[in-house]
């Protein structure tokens, strides 16, 4: 798709965003340390039960001196039930224990070598923290942009380097949160709503049952 398409794709998706009731929509969207934390309890959670689960520990833990006081045990109570709720109870004290007295990190580098931050993670908050032209790949975004037909991948690290090569560095940024939102409400992974779909005509629907992408 030519960067005159990828534009016209890249407004559709905004105006479906601005429509949307999309959960990713209620996600931390300021403050690194918030988002920080938020996106590592989102890893393998629903974005209702990850933004409950981090306003209840920033309500206790509102920063890292806070949140490094805290042990293993009051964090799991604080955060049941997002997924591996007990492996990143141990993670997220420890990460606040690095960041004491420090900012959030804005390197990808530097943000891998934190507990619990995977590159999804650290390239969501470069982009949403520090508005940097990365692209975090999640399995909405890998899917999506399949679909779309965009990249042809199997694994995320795979899309995350097609789409780099394929994007404007001005639209790198907002992809994980557009995409998202579309995926989670339009381009489900089951029973797509192609008749519904605002950026349907930019669509190849790769992969997408003839039933699905006629309706």
């Amino acid at each position: 798709m030519p960067t005159p398409g990828i534009a016209a794709l890249v407004r559709a998706l905004r105006l479906s965003y601005r429509r949307s009731d999309a959960p990713v929509k209620r996600m931390p969207v300021s403050g690194p340390f918030r988002i920080l934390v938020a996106t590592v309890l989102s890893t393998r959670t629903q974005d209702p039960v990850t933004a409950a689960a981090a306003g209840r520990l920033r309500a206790v833990a509102p920063d890292p001196a806070a949140l490094a006081r805290l042990t293993p045990a009051r964090v799991e109570k604080l955060i049941y039930p997002v997924g591996f709720y007990r492996t990143k109870a141990r993670h997220l004290p420890e990460l606040a224990r690095r960041l004491v007295g420090r900012s959030v990190p804005d390197t990808l580098e530097e943000l891998l070598e934190l507990p619990g931050v995977g590159r999804k993670v650290a390239n969501i908050v470069l982009s949403k923290a520090f508005g940097r032209a990365a692209i975090a790949v999640d399995t909405h975004v890998h899917r999506v942009s399949n679909r779309l037909g965009l990249v042809r991948t199997v694994r995320p690290e795979q899309t995350e380097r097609a789409l780099m090569a394929v994007l404007p560095r001005r639209y790198r940024g907002e992809w994980n949160e557009l995409l998202v939102a579309h995926g989670q409400t339009v381009c489900r992974p089951t029973r797509p709503r192609c008749s519904e779909c605002g950026v349907s005509r930019w669509c190849r629907k790769v992969g997408v049952p003839a039933a699905s992408a006629g309706h």
